[in-house]
């Protein structure tokens, strides 16, 4: 459960039935491309009654909204903690053997591709989250950044010793070019704000190397790094190359860049969602996460790290060919 929520208008308005599905999105959103580039079907919640049966098959979605890292980040959402996440799935995969056995159920996990965005919220909601905030008190910027990281390293960890085998990890964005912190750092002219940006900055190249050691150390490729920031920011600096008006303002908000508060249905809201970059102060609209799951397919090992996700699709097949054989 959390208090940030995305399950009323104008929430959804570009999804199929045109409702709030809980996504903060206009539309689809991160998940929902990443299965639909790699002809999965999009997972059910795992909170969701109708996650039984058969439609375990198709995965479960874990997500919380202003979970982090941390276990601190996110409290003023009272959100889930990650550690809450991975009992859930664990008491998925207890489902999965319920319907078919632990034996396929291990199967199923081991083969399934696992997607985990994380690590904004640690900086946005909890080191940035005000002057004084206490993590910012406790620790250097370099410092946090390298906490996050150990403690991001334990759950990625216990994430491999509960069955997964593919795990793909999305880094930070470009956290101070997103409208909520032009707006609370009341940029005048649109500028990136300073200390958010080399958070994501520091941030990404040492979740490369923690991949890079993670799959050095286990003998095999399990993880897969995108670097976010990388992926995006050519999007906010040249947003009219991508077929966007403004990478500023969020589509729905309200104040400076429309970057404060939460999409309500008080809030300003454009009317045509495909001339944005945002969708609302933090997230971007469909289109712009259609952009970047195309890269994703295809970029090269500068953004995503050992493979990109054509190249993890294809050796998956072959693996799956040699296990049907043998």
């Amino acid at each position: 459960m959390t208090t940030a929520r995305a399950d009323s208008p104008p929430n959804g308005i570009d999804y199929p039935h045109q409702q709030p599905t809980g996504r903060f999105s206009n539309g689809l959103n991160f998940p929902d491309l990443i299965a639909e580039a790699l002809g999965l079907e999009s997972p059910l919640p795992f909170l969701n009654p109708d996650l039984k049966g058969k439609k375990l098959l198709a995965g479960a979605n874990f997500a919380s909204a202003g979970i982090g890292v941390l276990n601190d980040t996110g409290f003023q959402f009272v959100s889930c903690q990650m550690y809450e996440q991975l009992g859930m799935f664990l008491e998925y995969k207890h489902r999965l053997a319920a319907l078919m056995g632990p034996a396929k159920a291990q199967e199923v996990v081991s083969n399934a591709v696992i997607l985990i965005t994380c690590g904004g919220n640690d900086f946005v909601n909890n080191y940035f989250l005000t002057p004084v905030a206490p993590r910012r008190e406790q620790y250097t910027l370099p410092d946090f950044c390298g906490y996050v990281m150990s403690e991001y390293k334990k759950h990625l960890l216990a994430l491999y010793g509960l069955g997964a085998r593919r795990i793909v990890v999305t880094g930070t964005g470009p956290l101070g070019c997103i409208p909520a912190e032009l707006a609370f750092y009341g940029s005048m002219n649109g500028e990136c704000a300073d200390e958010p940006q080399e958070a994501a900055k520091m941030f990404n190249p040492k979740l490369f190397d923690l991949v890079d050691e993670l799959n050095r150390d286990i003998g095999e490729d399990v993880f897969i790094s995108a670097n976010a920031f990388s992926l995006k920011m050519d999007m906010i600096e040249k947003p009219e190359q991508y077929g966007f008006k403004t990478s500023k303002v969020a589509c729905c908000g309200q104040g400076m860049y429309n970057g404060l508060g939460m999409c309500t249905e008080m809030s300003n809201l454009c009317s045509n969602r495909d001339e944005y970059v945002f969708w609302d102060p933090y997230h971007p609209t469909e289109k712009a996460l259609r952009i970047m799951v195309k890269k994703l397919m295809d970029a090269s090992t500068d953004h995503i790290r050992p493979m990109n996700l054509s190249t993890m699709m294809a050796v998956d097949a072959v693996a799956g060919a040699d296990r049907a054989i043998n």
